[in-house]
């Protein structure tokens, strides 16, 4: 009976020491949060890191947690393998995963399956695979990468994260989003610090209003700005622009660009200039700087040194040396004026207006007034204010003249309030017309009629058979009709109902008889060549600052 007490109470100290040793093996474990692993029969205790140590060391990963540990010599004595709800820790940034290789040694990891990475609660990374590097710091994730900073997200399928200079840079393919805009490009880097991002190859950003397409563009997806540092095209539905240098606020739609940059409407107009801004919102381009402003559709040229077009409202402008230029086959007028104006009416014909001091040149015809409009509508040119005409050796002057035009030549004139006409046959001597109202006819960019109606007043001195001069010819009338052939010879002069004059031999004439009153000689004003439209005589000045249809006597 003792005996089977003493052995009853020997198993029972044997149970309680085996539970004893078992609660001592079950503590150990929970207290370092590893598992024994089994497999080949080689087990071993992995031994656990301290948990009140610093999670900010310089290049220090942390293993925080994990279902499952194992550890197997036989497959590596330089990993632990990782699995269920893995997670790491390096300073201020988490990783998680489902399962992975830790390189406890050189504070390196492989990371499979739902890979997040996190900073902060703005950056997040996620991808299939990763693969951390403590040398270097530097985390390579692999395929369906996506990096999410704010309202910015990266896709990729392969992403390089430089953990040192916290950038992340993709190489073979992406592409950003942003609330405004998508980027794609063959290699891409963006800083969550400073929101900037660089995109090299096949650059594209896109938005519902325009796609912009370059080898090398700047953004930041905080400003939402692009800069631009090589050959760029933005093409949108109204225009294109070609660009080299320059940004572009794609939130404002407005841009800045440099190194003689081109803006290219669907409406044949192109502006241009050594700055060119552009207001997409307000549909406008301002130039600065050897501004040039081309309508195919017309076939004309503006330019200055500054200008401006309002694609929406079709104005356009031009001051500083402002010029424009009207070409017709391999003839081209050539016009100034102190600022040049263009819009177009509601029936889409263009109005160009010049003012003041304003000169042109042709090879046939030259001229000059204090302000110049053209209605394409009516094909009608009006000078006002001292205007002038001159073609060959003749000038024809009057408060305003209206030039018709068919095809960009004349084809007649109307002086409606006064008009003077003189020319030049050598020495001292000057046909002359006067009246209250002129019209020309031309015929081959020649004149080949003139009508005059009202006070018409005539001095003439005849050719005679020997090319010489003996012989002054004056008379008055109420109307007149000039006939001229070809090569501006006189045919036929036509006066009525009354006609008034004299023929005085030159011997007996006196000189204040061979100029009609207000009889002008502007010869000193003409423009003789292209370039020589922007030169303002002071005699110029002169005649502008004076009254309209003044009768000063001007010889020369």
């Amino acid at each position: 009976m003792f005996l089977k007490k003493a052995l009853n109470t020997l198993r029972h100290k044997v149970l309680i020491a085996t539970l004893c040793l078992l609660a001592v093996s079950l503590c150990d474990v929970i207290f370092s949060g590893n598992a024994w692993a089994q497999n080949g029969g080689d087990n071993r205790t992995i031994a656990p890191q301290v948990p009140l140590a610093d999670r900010r060391q310089k290049n220090k990963v942390f293993l925080e947690h994990a279902d499952y540990l194992v550890a197997d010599e036989k497959v590596s004595t330089e990993y632990q393998i990782l699995r269920g709800n893995v997670v790491f820790r390096k300073e201020g940034v988490f990783m998680y995963c489902d399962s992975a290789y830790f390189y406890d040694a050189s504070n390196s990891l492989d990371a499979f399956g739902n890979v997040k990475m996190n900073q902060g609660d703005t950056l997040f990374v996620y991808s299939d695979v990763m693969y951390y590097s403590g040398t270097d710091e530097i985390a390579q994730l692999r395929h369906n990468v996506r990096l999410e900073n704010k309202d910015m997200t990266l896709y990729t399928d392969s992403l390089d994260y430089d953990m040192i200079e916290n950038l992340g840079y993709y190489f073979d393919g992406g592409r950003i989003v942003d609330s405004e805009n998508e980027l794609v490009s063959v290699y891409g880097q963006y800083d969550p610090d400073t929101k900037d991002a660089e995109f090299l190859f096949d650059v594209e950003l896109i938005n519902d209003k325009y796609v912009m397409r370059t080898d090398t563009l700047h953004y930041n997806t905080s400003t939402h700005i692009a800069d631009i540092v090589g050959p760029t095209t933005i093409v949108s539905d109204s225009n294109v622009i070609y660009s080299q240098r320059g940004w572009y606020d794609t939130e404002a739609d407005k841009a800045t660009l440099f190194d003689r940059s081109l803006l290219v409407g669907n409406n044949g107009i192109k502006l241009t200039g050594d700055t060119l801004y552009y207001d997409r919102n307000a549909g406008y381009g301002e130039a600065f700087g050897n501004m040039l402003l081309t309508d195919s559709v017309h076939n004309s040229l503006l330019d200055g040194n500054y200008g401006f077009h309002n694609e929406r409202e079709n104005k356009s402008f031009a001051t500083h040396r402002a010029r424009a230029r009207e070409v017709n086959g391999r003839d081209t007028l050539y016009l100034h004026g102190d600022t040049i104006r263009t819009h177009m009416l509601e029936d889409s014909s263009r109005v160009m207006i010049a003012e003041p001091n304003v000169r042109f040149y042709r090879f046939n015809i030259q001229g000059l007034c204090d302000s110049m409009t053209y209605v394409q509508r009516d094909s009608m040119l009006y000078m006002d204010r001292h205007a002038i005409l001159w073609s060959g050796e003749r000038q024809i002057s009057g408060n305003s003249i209206y030039i018709h035009m068919n095809d960009s030549t004349a084809d007649y004139a109307l002086l409606p309030d006064y008009g003077f006409m003189a020319e030049f046959i050598g020495e001292v001597y000057f046909n002359q017309l006067s009246g209250k109202e002129m019209k020309a006819y031309f015929k081959n960019q020649e004149l080949r009629q003139l009508d005059v109606n009202g006070n018409v007043q005539l001095i003439m001195f005849p050719m005679e058979e020997d090319s010489t001069y003996n012989k002054l010819v004056d008379a008055e009338s109420s109307y007149m009709i000039l006939l001229l052939k070809p090569k501006q010879e006189i045919d036929k002069i036509t006066m009525w109902p009354e006609v008034t004059g004299n023929v005085t031999p030159l011997y007996l004439a006196k000189k204040s008889q061979y100029y009609l009153a207000g009889f002008a000689w502007y010869d000193v004003l003409r423009p003789q060549s292209p370039d020589d439209i922007f030169i303002i005589p002071k005699e110029m000045e002169e005649l502008f600052n004076a009254p309209t249809n003044n009768r000063r006597v001007h010889r020369n």
